[in-house]
């Protein structure tokens, strides 16, 4: 009974005092992977029920990723722009409208075509979800939010993906249909319940207490927002290095799903066993993600991307040792609580690093880091296993591993420490009614915007008001 409380306190303790516009966000996260049938079943469906080759459906998958590539740079500028909640609800309502489009399409130019929109479409919204989820939760909760809403990313996936097997035997047109409705409930979701978000737009709500402070700081923002371009992200270096080595880790990951499968069936193991190793993967976020992210939520970040990308390059290395399923699943495993720690560790690191008015860029650039080790993944599994072997494979992810968490180690030296900030804003709920503002005049760009989430603060329930 004791453990029970303990549990139902740790969990509590998890999910209180996030904004109700991060829950919306996340409930809006969860229903658009609980329906993501496409991307589980797109080979099977291609080379099955429309009789096209293995070629041709590379072909196609290549293309939706290309898509995706352009979009998250696109899709950041749109953030930046036009705003969040506009950049969602388009990004949303393409998707829907260009999944529902792909399941009518027969001819494999159109196919082809359709696809790509698809990856644009679908993939154009992360950078808005990224940057409205950093400007409604306090800097010092972010770590908890991000790993909250890859929580969702990866139960509404695993439901998916038991789900899409079942539906495929249906109908492949119910899936396509299926996800078209489920993502036009997300823009639903958006458009009814989520505010904009966007520094800007903060500031035209200030301007109703005090004209005169607000006419400054909207000239300030407006200067602000037109300075931040493309070029700005590029020119920044240790931003840069932060994408650099982002790219070198989710190469890592992706071998999960490209490298690992080809080189279990190479080794005499079946489609099954492999499904059953990588269930591991799916199972464990699930289970550890929320406690983990109370580990590791206030700990020096540094420390967890290094740590994080070395058990990441050895939990592939490991794997040429590997000559049995139970071994192969334990390597998933020590890989597995790599990418629990550094996929909001990673991301809490660009919030950092991004200036207010440049997050949609910032967070579009991010995105297109594991955008394109998507693309390269597949090119370069394939050409180490072919050439030299899957022991050469696991071997390089080992390297990769090593130079990542090395990047991060001196890349870190040189990042402004975040957690002075902490003990200053944890009493602000003691003090919000004789200063809600003042308190943080030093943190100009990343704390000027909390007060505005962390206005609603009696929030505790979970997402479904």
């Amino acid at each position: 009974m004791p453990y029970a409380l303990r549990a139902r306190r740790a969990v509590r303790e998890t999910v209180s005092g996030l904004p109700r516009e991060f829950w919306w966000l996340w409930t809006s996260t969860l229903v658009n992977r609980l329906g993501a049938f496409v991307a589980t079943f797109m080979a099977l469906y291609l080379t099955l029920d429309r009789g096209y080759s293995a070629t041709y459906a590379g072909l196609v998958a290549a293309l939706h990723g290309l898509g995706g590539v352009i979009s998250s740079l696109g899709g950041g500028v749109m953030t930046d722009r036009l705003g969040r909640r506009p950049t969602l609800l388009i990004a949303q309502a393409s998707t829907a409208v260009s999944v529902a489009l792909l399941g009518f399409m027969h001819h494999p130019v159109a196919i082809a075509g359709v696809a790509f929109l698809v990856g644009m479409a679908s993939n154009a919204s992360r950078p808005a979800v990224q940057a409205m989820m950093a400007d409604i939760v306090r800097p010092e909760d972010r770590i908890r939010a991000f790993s909250l809403n890859y929580w969702a990313i990866n139960l509404g996936f695993a439901v998916s993906s038991m789900a899409a097997g079942f539906i495929a035997e249906v109908s492949y047109l119910a899936g396509f249909l299926i996800e078209a409705g489920m993502t036009m409930v997300c823009a639903i979701l958006v458009f009814l319940r989520l505010p904009e978000s966007r520094p800007t737009e903060t500031v035209k709500t200030a301007a109703a207490s005090s004209q005169t402070t607000a006419a400054a700081s909207e000239k300030t923002a407006a200067a602000s927002d037109s300075s931040v371009s493309l070029g700005t992200v590029l020119r920044d270096g240790r931003f840069m290095s932060v994408v650099g080595l982002s790219f070198l880790v989710a190469l890592i990951f992706q071998q999960g799903s490209i490298g690992l499968p080809v080189a279990m069936g190479e080794a005499g193991f079946t489609p099954a066993e492999y499904g059953m190793a990588i269930a591991v993967n799916g199972v464990l976020i699930v289970v550890l993600q929320i406690p983990v992210t109370r580990f590791i939520e206030h700990r020096d970040s540094r420390r967890l991307l290094i740590i994080s990308s070395l058990l990441a390059g050895y939990g592939f290395g490991l794997t040429a040792f590997a000559g049995s399923v139970g071994v192969i699943a334990l390597t998933v495993c020590v890989w597995t609580l790599a990418e629990i720690v550094n996929a909001p560790t990673q991301t809490g690191l660009v919030v950092r690093l991004s200036p207010l008015h440049g997050r949609g860029r910032y967070q579009g650039m991010y995105t297109m880091s594991w955008s394109v080790a998507g693309l390269v993944a597949p090119l370069m599994s394939g050409f180490v296993i072919d050439r030299f072997g899957a022991e050469w494979l696991w071997g390089l992810c080992a390297v990769v591993g090593t130079v990542a968490g090395l990047g991060y180690g001196a890349l870190m030296r040189r990042v402004p420490e975040e957690e002075p900030a902490q003990p200053r804003e944890s009493p602000e709920p003691t003090e919000p009614r004789k200063s809600p503002e003042p308190t943080e005049p030093t943190e100009s760009a990343e704390s000027s915007e909390p007060s505005g989430p962390a206005e609603p603060a009696g929030l505790g329930p979970l997402p479904g008001p």
